[in-house]
């Protein structure tokens, strides 16, 4: 009987390794009889012969195979798995049985790119209404009066042109970052895989950023050692970028005070790779410190617009760490200064 039992596990075993999308199937005590391999990469902590609940831990799937082992009906099932990031599938849950047992299969289709797509429109939509609204109610009041009351005002066309010009930048940089925002969103369940050297990288990003550290009297000081992390080129200058500007705009010095130092650092620690970047600004209170990487949150709505920050420029750091497997760690007090820290996988070859 048990030869026999094993003969079909092992047909069925090689039948669904020819499947393109994840399949698993469970005898009627939902046992694991096999997984083919898209399966297994997506779930590397299953084992053949085990009880399917102690790898997967999700009531409404196990709930449709005990009502499809009972009917033998086929259902339809969406399950979001959460770890170790947020992955939505569509389950196709049927059953066959063979002379001496049944059988459930579960085929997955992964719908987190598409699910992440509609979400993307959906948040782009409310958030661009509602962040472009003021500045291009500016862009219209100053173009009706150049049209109308002071049509043919040298002076005021003079003072109106350069605001017109910041409030147009201020609307390309919030489109700029909601559509990288959004591209990050849609392959945050893709890790990086290449080999980033995070040394002339960050050493390229405060090159380009020490004149706007002089325009605010602020001086760079920049600890470089060869760290190799695995990730994406790009995203992480995109990273560097946004902790060091901000750094530099946030900890500029008033007229009355001396210039300040933001000190950046470069190392590993245990499997991760980290940059540091440290300031001497004002510090941020503790119950604002959770927040900084929620889109569009600003500590102060008005100093943050003065430096042209949109608000996204964490959030952005935030989804670029997730898809790297990697965090953001954030430590400040009032009138201390703050140091924010990127961890990323170092590169394993």
């Amino acid at each position: 009987m048990n030869e026999t039992c094993d003969s079909v596990d092992a047909l069925v075993a090689s039948l669904i390794e020819a499947m393109p999308e994840p399949v698993l199937v469970v005898d009627a005590a939902v046992r694991l009889v096999a997984a083919n391999g898209p399966a297994r990469v997506i779930f590397p902590l299953l084992r053949l012969r085990a009880p399917l609940a102690s790898t997967l831990r999700a009531v409404d799937l196990h709930d449709a195979i005990a009502r499809v082992l009972r009917t033998g009906e086929p259902e339809n099932v969406s399950w979001l798995d959460r770890v170790p990031v947020e992955r939505l599938f569509q389950v196709h849950v049927a059953g066959f049985h063979s002379d001496v047992t049944r059988y459930v299969a579960l085929n997955l289709h992964d719908a987190t790119e598409s699910r992440r797509l509609e979400q993307a429109r959906v948040d782009f939509v409310a958030n661009a209404s509602h962040e472009l609204r003021t500045p291009l109610a500016s862009l219209l009041g100053f173009i009706e009066t150049l049209q109308g009351p002071a049509r043919g005002d040298a002076e005021a066309r003079a003072r109106f042109l350069p605001i017109m010009l910041e409030q147009a930048r201020r609307m390309a940089r919030l489109v700029d970052d909601l559509l990288s925002l959004s591209r990050i969103e849609q392959t945050l369940h893709v890790q990086p895989r290449a080999a980033v050297d995070l040394a002339p990288l960050v050493q390229h990003v405060c090159d380009a950023l020490t004149p706007l550290a002089m325009e605010n009297r602020v001086r760079l000081d920049l600890d470089a050692r060869k760290v190799v992390v695995r990730g994406d080129h790009d995203e992480l200058v995109r990273v560097a970028e946004n902790l060091i500007e901000n750094a530099i705009k946030y900890s500029a010095p008033d007229k009355k005070q001396s210039a300040r130092k933001v000190w950046v650092a470069i190392g590993a620690r245990e499997s991760m790779g980290f940059l540091t970047v440290r300031d001497e600004g004002p510090g941020i209170a503790p119950e604002n410190i959770p927040r900084l990487t929620e889109r569009f949150y600003r500590v102060d709505a008005g100093q943050s617009r003065a430096k042209g920050g949109t608000g996204l420029g964490l959030a952005l750091v935030k989804h670029i760490l997730a898809r790297h497997r990697g965090r953001l760690g954030i430590q400040s007090a009032p009138g201390r200064g703050a140091a924010f820290t990127a961890f990323v996988p170092l590169d394993a070859k």
